[in-house]
């Protein structure tokens, strides 16, 4: 290896263009940036959204529906899936703790209990709510329902 043999890695290096270097580099002038308006002057940056004047998309499309700001998100869980946690792992009581070991729900939503399925264990269910389908297939095995 020699001093004349080096070169820097492959992709290393950048042919790098000087803009605004006088006439002579012939990237003066303007220095690329055309002539006049917000583009061409310092500190410009352009607003999300910003349409040149004209009215943005954002403001033109029309707004329609309403966000209820009390809306609550539940995990449904259906008796069906109760059921075969009552088989499969043998619970006699269904909280959230079992609910989440099963991989059923996680984090800050609550839990609903649907009545989709059948049920024929007597189960202990704790839940956020409970439909009426649900509640009425839970007692009518015998099993209990707590409100959390």
């Amino acid at each position: 290896m020699k001093l004349h043999n080096l070169k820097p890695a492959e992709g290393s290096t950048h042919s790098r263009r000087r803009i605004g270097r006088g006439t002579g580099s012939g990237l003066g002038g303007t220095s690329t940036r055309g002539h006049k308006g917000a583009k061409s002057r310092s500190g410009y940056s352009r607003k999300i959204g910003f349409e040149g004047g004209q009215m943005p998309l954002q403001r033109r499309v029309p707004k329609a529906g309403f966000k209820n700001i009390n809306h609550k998100e539940y995990f449904a869980v259906n008796l069906s899936t109760l059921q075969k946690l009552s088989e499969n792992r043998g619970y006699q009581k269904i909280g959230l703790a079992e609910l989440r070991e099963a991989g059923l729900v996680n984090g800050k939503k609550q839990v609903k209990i649907l009545g989709q399925g059948n049920l024929s264990a007597a189960l202990q269910v704790e839940a956020h709510a409970v439909s009426k389908t649900a509640e009425e297939a839970i007692k009518a095995v015998g099993g209990t329902i707590t409100l959390l």
